[in-house]
């Protein structure tokens, strides 16, 4: 079938698919630098192993080692992604020249200069994370940890990436959303639950004393169930994150990531709750499972399921920040960036060109026999030609036709690290 041929399908159910592909053209979706090199960084020693409930298994060849490295596989990358993309920085990926080093409590936005100069050639937006982990000052907790040197060094280093995500924000013109995770937790029961969560808050507001302009920066708090080596308790709960968020709307959004859940739980229906009370939202897009395991993202039903409410929730008008945040080393690192990328955008287009109009009409009426039927017949309709025309459309190669590019970037470039 051609795509005049699958159009004309979509046309009879009141689907404009020429504009649903031109509006997903301009939706951001933040890449995760660290796919590409194993979460390593580049401010400590790459040859230690990760801390902090993060974790990456297998040895894969070619993993970035160097900041040129990993820019030149993100260009590999993003030059088989249709749409919009935005990269999304750690602060461990400071680049620091002529011998000079800066601890995390001291960075500046030049130590992010490089990648400033990276994002306007190419045309990128930047979101931003501070990173309260892999460093000899995360072997414990950090913002709620009872040592008060240790709690004001991560202080400092989150006022510093406030710092640092307004000058990306001001250089690069778009909003930079800056979140807040840690891996703070306890691995067996502990004795005090409230203590480190009143420290967190209380670390949180001091971070967010620091000025910005909430038009620019986006902070926003992350949780999680649970983490390796904080199997019993973690501060930054669900509750905790929302709670906080909630209360601090004028400085900071909430941020889902859909494997920071309990396994019946799912995002897809907090994107619509939340969305009911706050103006903006931020969404982490990975695939548990079991766990917070980091899978590439898949077009599961799970991640179609996120991308229909980020849709009908009128999502795209700025109101969803998408991100893409996963890490697997026992694969191409290239291709898990191209597939996962992908898949999100697959799952917006699928949900662009359903008539989510008339099927909430359905609803409303009672119709639930048709409604049915409806979105049963959906699932056959003729949407690959919708998504070959959208590549063909952002100049990227369609599906069966790019992987073979990875393979010989891997045989000319990743195998001879």
């Amino acid at each position: 079938m051609s795509y005049t041929e699958a159009k004309a399908k979509y046309a009879a159910l009141g689907v404009d698919t020429d504009a649903a592909i031109e509006r997903l053209k301009s939706v951001p979706v933040s890449l995760h630098c660290w796919q590409g090199d194993d979460v390593r960084g580049f401010d400590t020693d790459p040859t230690k192993p990760l801390t902090g409930g993060i974790q990456t298994t297998g040895n894969y060849p070619g993993r970035a080692r160097t900041p040129e490295e990993l820019m030149t596989d993100l260009d590999r990358a993003i030059s088989l992604m249709p749409g919009k993309v935005k990269l999304n920085l750690h602060a461990s990926y400071a680049i620091f020249e002529d011998g000079e080093w800066a601890d995390r409590d001291r960075l500046e936005p030049r130590h992010f200069r490089k990648w400033v100069d990276f994002c306007k050639a190419r045309g990128l937006g930047c979101d931003f994370n501070p990173t309260f982990f892999s460093h000899p000052k995360a072997s414990g907790l950090t913002l709620s940890s009872p040592d008060p040197e240790i709690r004001q060094f991560w202080i400092d280093h989150g006022k510093a990436c406030i710092r640092i995500s307004q000058y990306l924000a001001e250089e690069l013109g778009e909003p930079c959303v800056m979140n807040i995770w840690t891996g703070d937790g306890l691995k067996d029961v502990p004795a005090d639950r409230m203590g480190p969560r009143v420290r967190y808050r209380e670390a949180i507001d001091e971070i967010l004393s620091e000025p910005f302009d909430f038009n620019l920066v986006k902070p926003c708090i992350e949780s999680k169930v649970f983490g390796i080596g904080v199997e019993a308790y973690t501060v930054g709960s669900a509750e905790f994150a929302l709670s906080y968020a909630a209360l601090n709307r004028d400085r900071c959004i909430p941020l889902m990531d859909n494997g920071h859940y309990h396994p019946t739980e799912v995002v897809s229906d907090k994107i619509p709750a939340l969305l009911a009370f706050f103006p903006e939202i931020a969404l982490h897009v990975t695939r548990p499972i079991r766990w917070d395991s980091d899978h590439v993202v898949l077009l599961d039903d799970e991640t179609r399921e996120i991308c229909k409410e980020i849709v009908r929730c009128g999502g795209l008008e700025g109101r969803v920040k998408i991100a893409l945040d996963y890490f697997d080393a026992s694969i191409n690192r290239i291709s898990a960036w191209v597939v996962g990328f992908r898949n999100v955008q697959k799952a917006l287009l699928a949900a662009l060109v359903t008539p989510n109009d008339a099927l909430r009409q359905l609803q409303d009426e009672g119709r639930f026999t048709e409604l049915m039927v409806r979105q049963e017949e959906m699932k056959t309709m003729p949407f690959g030609e919708v998504w070959a025309e959208y590549c063909r459309r952002s100049g990227v190669p369609e599906d069966g036709q790019w992987f073979s590019e990875v393979c010989a970037y891997e045989d000319e470039v990743l195998c001879k690290r």
